[in-house]
């Protein structure tokens, strides 16, 4: 039931001339809500006036009253709103994913240089500068030269590619690397699930794609998804910050990724993202007695049918690679919606 200021206050809007009756209280008219203004003797015989304390009391309930009572179409407003622009950010990266599969089936032995290409562009973070991560400053020739991301300048083209595509279907602006080169990888892993479903099933596309729907741990990456709203950092990050993966002993490997947050059991996870031969890679790692009993779980994961612990694991360190030291911005590539006019409306 709603209370109007107007209503509410009107009694009191002359105050230097208020008065009110002997009787212990006045009340405020409203039409729901009673507000009690205690009266108060004052030093002029005869007259009882409502002091200005009292005064301010009863605006400030009447205000406090409107308030409440119009939130509710604010709060369904903006949540129509927020609906609306999650539909639209939903919307969008279905697109990008549709983009992205397409270009990496077409070209899917730059998988591993997607995946290497994504890391490499988010572990640049530094703690003690909160700088660097994944802010798509890798694709600056400066930094894309350097011999850390050497043969990675294919994945990059392939995703500079797939942007033009993207971008000319956006209602919400161009996407920004830092988002699409993280969605590059993120498609880049799901295509490797799918392929290793589809040789579980003796290379059958059909029920591959029904074993992965159905065992695929899909509902992980629903975080992931809500990362999205980066913005492209216009200066290559300091050199120095990401190993050779292929010429690193496992020990920097460790130390970079403690660097960042992550630990022996993280670094097993992305093996596949540590150079072109993940079974090399997770020989080396298997060196470290501290890496080596994840590395051994993972492989026993990827023979089971759901591979469970090792893709849960995968989402969920890529997640955190993919949002170090980055601010989301949640509204972009929102748009406003088209007003109809119903007057133009022909029936």
């Amino acid at each position: 039931m709603g209370v109007s200021l107007l209503s509410t206050f009107t009694s009191l809007v002359n105050v230097p001339s208020l008065t009110i009756s002997t009787t212990p209280t006045i009340r405020c008219p409203s039409n729901a809500v009673v507000i009690r203004c205690n009266k108060m003797d004052t030093d002029v015989p005869g007259e009882n006036v409502l002091r200005r304390r009292e005064v301010l009391k009863c605006f400030g309930a009447a205000v406090g009253m409107e308030l409440l009572a119009s939130s509710g179409s604010f709060v369904e407003m903006a949540s129509a709103a927020d609906l609306i622009q999650r539909r639209q950010r939903s919307e969008f990266q279905s697109s990008i994913r549709q983009t992205l599969s397409a270009a990496i089936k077409g070209k899917p032995e730059l998988i591993p240089s997607i995946l290497t290409l994504a890391l490499n562009d988010a572990i640049t973070y530094d703690k003690a500068t909160k700088s660097g991560g994944p802010n798509g400053s890798i694709r600056l020739s400066s930094e894309i030269s350097r011999p850390e991301n050497n043969g990675l300048s294919a994945a990059l083209n392939l995703i500079e590619e797939a942007k033009q595509e993207i971008d000319s279907y956006s209602k919400g602006g161009p996407i920004s690397f830092a988002d699409l080169i993280p969605f590059a990888g993120q498609s880049a892993v799901k295509a490797t699930f799918l392929a290793s479903a589809i040789r579980k099933c003796g290379g059958n596309i059909e029920k591959g794609s029904i074993l992965y729907s159905a065992y695929g741990s899909s509902g992980q990456w629903g975080l992931f998804d809500r990362q999205f709203g980066r913005t492209d950092s216009q200066e290559p990050d300091p050199e120095g910050r990401v190993p050779q993966w292929g010429k690193a002993t496992v020990q920097e490997m460790k130390d970079k990724f403690s660097s960042v947050g992550l630990g022996p059991r993280q670094l097993a996870v992305m093996s596949a993202f540590l150079g072109p031969d993940q079974a090399a890679t997770e020989a080396l790692l298997a060196t470290d007695p501290d890496v080596t009993p994840w590395v051994q779980k993972y492989q026993r994961s990827r023979e089971t049918v759901s591979q469970t612990d090792y893709e849960v694991d995968l989402i969920t360190t890529l997640t955190k690679l993919c949002s170090l030291g980055q601010q989301i911005n949640y509204e972009a590539y929102t748009y406003p919606v088209r007003k109809i006019e119903l007057s133009k409306l022909k029936l």
